[in-house]
């Protein structure tokens, strides 16, 4: 009877481990991305009197400013929480834009959240290809009747 007492209690507590541990696995983890200058730092920013270089000395360069056009400073700053199993979802994202005039003196500087996205289509540069989602297989199949006698001839 005591041989019985003492293996229900342990494997009451194996059961309480392994409850734990499937608990433990499901909480939230975070991962943070990206940077956004401070409030006090960007009041330190003039508009119509600053330059790219004096913003730039005053909070940084950012890691991305205007591709095509070289028009803005752009800090951005991203949350995700994975949760177990489940995909990353992204749960707060902050985009911090600089705009410059022609002469290179800020013009403008706004602040966008995650609410004010959209999904932006980039250009796509692809080279297009004649070949259809075929394998290889199917393709060098394929290419068996339209040999001819004729393609051999140097």
């Amino acid at each position: 009877m005591r041989n019985k007492s003492r293996a229900s209690i342990m494997a009451i507590r194996a059961a309480s481990f392994g409850l734990i541990f499937a608990l433990g696995a499901c909480t939230a983890k975070y991962q943070n991305h990206g940077y956004i200058p401070p409030k006090e730092d960007l009041d330190q920013i003039t508009v119509g009197v600053d330059t790219r270089s004096s913003v730039a000395d005053k909070i940084g360069t950012p890691a991305s400013a205007g591709v095509l056009t070289n028009s803005g400073y752009y800090y951005v700053r991203s949350r995700k929480r994975a949760l177990g199993p489940l995909a990353n979802r992204e749960i707060e994202r902050e985009v911090l834009a600089i705009s410059f005039s022609e002469a290179g003196i800020v013009q403008n500087i706004e602040r966008f959240g995650l609410e004010d996205g959209r999904v932006v289509a980039l250009e796509r540069r692809v080279t297009s290809s004649a070949v259809s989602n075929k394998t290889f297989l199917r393709q060098l199949l394929g290419s068996i009747g339209r040999i001819t006698p004729a393609g051999f001839n140097g």
